[in-house]
């Protein structure tokens, strides 16, 4: 009797075991799985295609400044210019798609090279993910002060006497600025020689010297030069005023009627970054475009913020890139 009841208890006990040791288990496994990190867990690396000290370079550290307070992980420059933009445009395309590199997608890398460079070593529709675009503007047409003119009407008077003469540098072909110099010298009808550089800053030092006479160039670059008078800023490009330099008249208003190069900017990363880390990247840079750190540093460079969906600024590009390759192609603008 007593072996029965033992044996009718044994599988109630065995159970009984097996239940406390799988619920010691499930313990034990809570204890000791990893909770994933919250994005970002580490700095990350934001690579301009353009030299130390450029236009883009200080719209970047202007951005890197606010992620950083934002994210709460060092947003670190890394300048890789070369290539007509497109060698550190590429390396943004060719990193590993973790959230940890950043880029500086501006309107050169990723819609003019398309069309005017031989050969990109990406495309800039299937390989780029855009975040938002960051900021617009003019450029500034500006003039050494070697040479007697003080607008646009008398720079294309000018050259049409002297056809050939005026040198025009630029921060290197396939940039904004070339290509800026290129419509402009086919909508006023007048024969300028393009001088390409490694840089703005370059172009503008020898401007100064007077080894080149003129040069298409970002507000930010060039302002500090206008406003100490070592340069004459004679128009910005785009279709309305700047803010910032008021009294500088459009090319458009000018005397070239419908001429319009505005520039553009924003944040991209490899395509293959997860979606929880692009809405992250696409929210930090939405609210950096409202501090008023940036938006105060902004304006003293002529820079506007915009901000907005990835969606948008995806279809910015897709626009950009059949405008420009519309314009190179009436142009006939190719660098060799």
């Amino acid at each position: 009797m007593i072996a029965r009841d033992v044996r009718s208890k044994q599988p109630i006990l065995i159970r009984a075991c097996a239940l406390r040791t799988a619920t010691c288990c499930a313990a034990t496994l809570l204890v000791v799985t990893p909770v994933a990190a919250e994005y970002p867990e580490r700095p990350l690396r934001y690579i301009v295609p353009q030299a130390a000290g450029s236009a883009s370079d200080t719209s970047a550290r202007i951005i890197a400044f606010e992620l950083t307070r934002i994210l709460g992980q060092q947003v670190v420059v890394d300048n890789r210019p070369g290539g007509g933009l497109t060698i550190g445009i590429d390396m943004v395309v060719r990193a590993a798609p973790d959230g940890y590199t950043v880029g500086y997608g501006n309107i050169g890398g990723l819609a003019i090279n398309r069309s005017i460079l031989p050969k990109v070593p990406y495309d800039s529709l299937k390989d780029v993910q855009p975040i938002a675009q960051t900021n617009t503007g003019s450029q500034m047409l500006a003039v050494t002060n070697l040479i007697p003119i003080k607008s646009v009407r008398e720079l294309i008077d000018h050259a049409k006497a002297n056809p050939g003469k005026l040198l025009n540098g630029s921060s290197g072909n396939g940039t904004p600025g070339h290509l800026a110099g290129e419509l402009f010298k086919q909508m006023a009808k007048v024969s300028i020689t393009h001088v390409p550089y490694k840089g703005g800053a370059q172009a503008m030092t020898d401007m100064m010297s007077g080894q080149v006479q003129l040069i298409f160039e970002s507000t930010s670059s060039i302002s500090p030069h206008h406003r100490a008078g070592r340069l004459r800023g004679i128009a910005v490009t785009g279709l309305k005023r700047s803010a910032s330099f008021a009294d500088l008249p459009t090319i458009a208003e000018s005397g070239v009627p419908g001429y319009d190069v505005t520039v553009w900017a924003g944040l991209i990363t490899p395509v293959g970054v997860s979606k929880t880390v692009i809405v992250k990247l696409n929210d930090a840079v939405n609210k950096a475009m409202v501090s008023p750190s940036l938006l105060e540093k902004y304006a003293a460079n002529g820079v506007d913020p915009v901000g907005g969906t990835v969606e948008e600024y995806g279809a910015l590009i897709k626009r950009e890139v059949e405008k420009y390759a519309m314009i190179a192609k009436t142009l006939k603008a190719k660098v060799d």
